[in-house]
């Protein structure tokens, strides 16, 4: 799979990466349908599935219930072959998602997802923000919290997952990486692909399938249209597919080599 620079972080991601919502997490999830986590014998054979169909990123968050401990115990020996993109700010307990924006949250939050994932770093560290991004962006003391990570070498890279323009956009103003949502039937956030493709920033792909609802895409193959759309874009680097379907990612990987650009 082909592989596209993220901005200037140094990085190159493949231009689909595995999202792992449902590697640990089923409850108060948006997809179209109910499903049982799957065992580690079944997520082993994903990952190893994704590896050998090119994708090397690998998405997850505090918020992703038993995510980050399954992947530590899954990529025992693979660290170098993963990107891996992990959050600070939301955490999920009983059944509700909670937030938490100070520097001390961070700093724990951060130190416990090193643990759970048996690594010393993390690939590129994104705030999970709430919807109040300005607010979020504007807190200097948190920035600079993030730019330390950076220059301890904790993170790579750092950003935030945003849900409106003028977070997107200044995220990329203060730090690398956003993460946006885009797909053919969402296309409010596109000024900031727009301003990451003028500034050599990197911007992740979020509900680029819709979370799953893909038939609301015109086309003979609604994953092709999606991913035609999102990838004629030069401001989007890669998107995330959250799978535990070897045949969906199967699919997805195809119609992303037979997508433009």
């Amino acid at each position: 799979m082909d592989r596209r620079a993220l901005g200037q972080t140094g990085l190159s991601l493949s231009k689909i990466g595995l999202g792992t919502v449902k590697f640990g997490r089923n409850q108060s999830v948006k997809y179209p349908q109910s499903f049982a986590l799957p065992d580690l014998k079944i997520l082993r054979n994903i990952l190893e599935q994704a590896r050998t169909l090119g994708i090397n990123y690998l998405d997850t968050a505090p918020s992703y219930g038993l995510s980050e401990e399954r992947l530590g115990e899954l990529l025992l020996g693979q660290r170098k072959d993963w990107i891996i993109v992990g959050k600070v700010g939301e955490d999920f307990e009983n059944g509700q998602s909670l937030y938490n924006f100070t520097c001390a949250h961070f700093e724990s939050s951060l130190a416990r997802s090193l643990k759970r994932l048996r690594t010393d770093y993390i690939d590129v560290l994104l705030i999970h923000s709430n919807g109040s991004d300005l607010d979020i962006l504007n807190n200097d003391d948190l920035i600079r919290a993030m730019q330390g990570f950076k220059d301890r070498g904790l993170v790579r890279a750092i950003g935030a997952s945003t849900k409106t323009i003028d977070g997107g956009i200044r995220t990329l103003e203060l730090m690398d990486v956003a993460m946006v949502a885009y797909n053919p039937t969402y296309t409010l956030e596109k000024p900031v692909l727009d301003y990451a493709a003028n500034n050599n920033k990197g911007v992740l792909i979020k509900k680029g399938l819709a979370s799953g609802h893909i038939n609301q895409f015109k086309g003979e193959d609604p994953v092709k249209t999606a991913l035609n759309f999102i990838f004629d874009h030069p401001g989007a680097t890669s998107v995330v597919v959250g799978t535990i379907n070897p045949a969906h990612l199967a699919r997805n990987v195809q119609a992303c080599a037979n997508a433009s650009r």
